[in-house]
């Protein structure tokens, strides 16, 4: 994906096309972010683990050039919140409002 690495001012209007409502919009687009972050941490974690030892003290620490480079890798990518709100925008999100749905 090609989404901008930094926060810009969006219409409340575009965000709110696709389900009428602005506030349910954003409530899909934080589910999403939380769900891409959990994922990324995830992934970030176990590649950092491979550089873990038993008992890290201070004395035992010691520069590690490619953990360095791997958090840098992740510190460049997009916010989570970016990245939803382009697959929110793009339609690549699949949500439903099952009040909407139910019968009065």
């Amino acid at each position: 994906m090609t989404q901008p690495n930094n926060t810009i001012t969006r219409s409340l209007r575009d965000l709110e096309q696709s389900t009428g409502n602005v506030y349910e919009a954003v409530a899909v687009i934080a589910k999403r972010s939380n769900q891409i972050a959990s994922k990324v941490k995830e992934e970030l974690n176990s590649k950092l683990a491979e550089f873990a030892t038993p008992a890290d003290t201070l004395e035992e620490v010691y520069e590690n050039r490619e953990q360095i480079e791997i958090s840098r890798q992740y510190e460049r990518m997009a916010k989570p919140t970016l990245q939803a709100i382009e697959e929110f925008k793009q339609g690549k999100i699949y949500y439903r409002n099952d009040s909407k749905n139910k019968k009065a």
